[in-house]
């Protein structure tokens, strides 16, 4: 009986791409609580199968998630077996909580009418494995490892040779490639963060069907786009997919502003351009998701503002493009500010004569939340400009603002002894924006000495201020 994989060690040749992996084996990839789920369903006289992803990955020796179940039980027969379990979709998907984890059990089934390009308009649900396979997107996730009942032994069903091009390491679309994409377009975006996080290749007809339909990409809404793009860059190489992306003609409909980085030229490394700039900074970002994405946005503005070889204010440019593009991708509000933020003060500039003072106002600006993630990128922009990572003296102005913050300096009005409600109740001023003004004067007063945050001398200082406006 062959080996089995684990985590960390892969399937190879040696392994029999036809198949002949024992079905045994495999079986003892799965985890108890969906072998349990599976048991159930046959115990019932129900066909059911472990499908999809999570089987390519045990293959691969990764570790697999979110286990996918389908079956010939119909959602409400699945129901029955399953207390607690819940049918809220017209796909037919049962979710069923094992465990602590919830896994999902859907009704075999065929698509009809894509006729957007994103989702099938209606399904039919029916009793055919292969059927219910051959309407999948890539022969790797068109695998199914199960029975069709209690009394049967468990097998590998792989009619489209997935297995052998999990140890090829080849990603190719069941079937014909341009109407598995005219079907959902989303599918081709997956290619490509497939091929990045895994390490595959796509297969050349694939590839060919890839850029044949690239325009299709306009019909997917943001929030697809932005689910494949988050999980494209946290791949170990993100260019290896963003160039994909861009070769295939699939980022000009995703993005045009990144589209037109490439080709324009920037003093920073030899024979690279403006695209292969972000590339290299998205790849040196940390596996952090907003430092990630701030690295591919970070000269979004570049394009727009380019003129005899310089890119004045494509920061400030820069800002307004990013806050645009994720708000077609529906990012969450917190995620949209804090990348947005990020763009804009991308380009500050230290120098080592700084005041105390002036690291505080740095501080002030960027937001004790943002400066972790504003050092992160500004580095991985120093290695994608070919420069040293700590470049600019970004781990003197580092050290500095953890010495300030370890003392717990004034950064935002919430800090000043005294509020708006103690301006108008002890000098008598209106609401308005000469409060603010008033506010904001003190406090860049204690930003630069923090002596004075006490109330009696901010009422001090504030009447001043007040007198001075008079």
């Amino acid at each position: 009986m062959a080996e089995l994989p684990v985590p960390g060690q892969e399937l190879t040749a040696d392994d029999g791409a036809g198949g002949s992996l024992d079905p045994e084996a495999i079986g003892r990839l799965v985890p108890e609580p969906v072998l349990d789920l599976l048991r159930t369903l046959w115990a019932a006289g129900h066909p059911a199968y472990v499908v999809g992803g999570s089987l390519r990955d045990a293959l691969l020796g990764r570790t697999a998630k979110d286990w996918d179940l389908a079956t010939a039980a119909l959602p409400e027969q699945t129901i029955e077996l399953f207390p607690g379990a819940v049918y809220e979709n017209r796909f037919g998907t049962v979710a069923v909580r094992r465990d602590g984890e919830l896994y999902e059990i859907t009704t075999f089934r065929s698509d009809h009418d894509y006729a957007d390009f994103r989702r099938p308009h209606r399904v039919e649900f029916g009793t055919s494995l292969e059927a219910d396979l051959a309407r999948r997107d890539f022969t790797v996730n068109a695998m199914a490892w199960g029975a069709p009942d209690a009394s049967s032994r468990p097998i590998l069903v792989d009619p489209f040779g997935g297995r052998a091009d999990v140890v090829r390491r080849t990603l190719r679309a069941v079937g014909e490639p341009l109407r598995r994409f005219e079907e959902d377009a989303l599918r081709m975006v997956r290619a490509v963060r497939l091929a990045a996080t895994l390490d595959f290749t796509i297969e050349p007809a694939t590839l060919g069907g890839i850029t044949a339909r690239a325009p299709l990409v306009t019909h997917l809404s943001g929030e697809r786009i932005a689910t494949e793009l988050g999980l494209l860059l946290a791949a170990p190489r993100p260019s290896v997919g963003l160039r994909l992306l861009a070769e295939t003609g699939l980022l000009a409909p995703i993005s045009e502003e990144l589209a037109a980085q490439r080709g324009i030229a920037q003093n920073k490394v030899d024979g690279e351009d403006l695209w292969d700039h972000t590339l290299g900074t998205v790849d040196a970002a940390i596996a952090h998701p907003v430092v990630r994405l701030a690295a591919l946005v970070h000269d979004i503005g570049k394009p727009a503002t380019a003129a005899d070889g310089h890119f004045y204010g494509h920061d400030v440019v820069g800002a307004e493009v990013t806050r645009a593009f994720l708000d077609r991708l529906h990012e969450p509000r917190a995620v949209t500010e804090q990348v947005t933020h990020l763009v804009r003060n991308h380009m500050f500039g230290y120098e080592t004569s700084w005041s105390d003072a002036a690291v505080r106002r740095f501080i002030g600006k960027v937001g004790p939340d943002s400066i972790n993630e504003l050092f992160a990128l500004r580095e991985a922009d120093n290695v994608g400009s070919g420069q040293p990572r700590s470049a600019g003296g970004i781990d003197e102005l580092r050290a500095r603002v953890a010495a300030e913050l370890a003392e717990g300096p004034v950064l935002d009005r919430s800090a000043l002894a005294i509020d708006g409600a103690d301006l108008m109740a002890e000098l008598g001023l209106e609401p308005g924006p000469g409060l603010g003004r008033v506010l904001e004067a003190l406090l860049q007063r204690v930003i630069e000495d923090k002596t004075l945050n006490t109330a009696p001398t901010l009422l001090l200082l504030a009447r001043q201020l007040v007198a001075d406006d008079r």
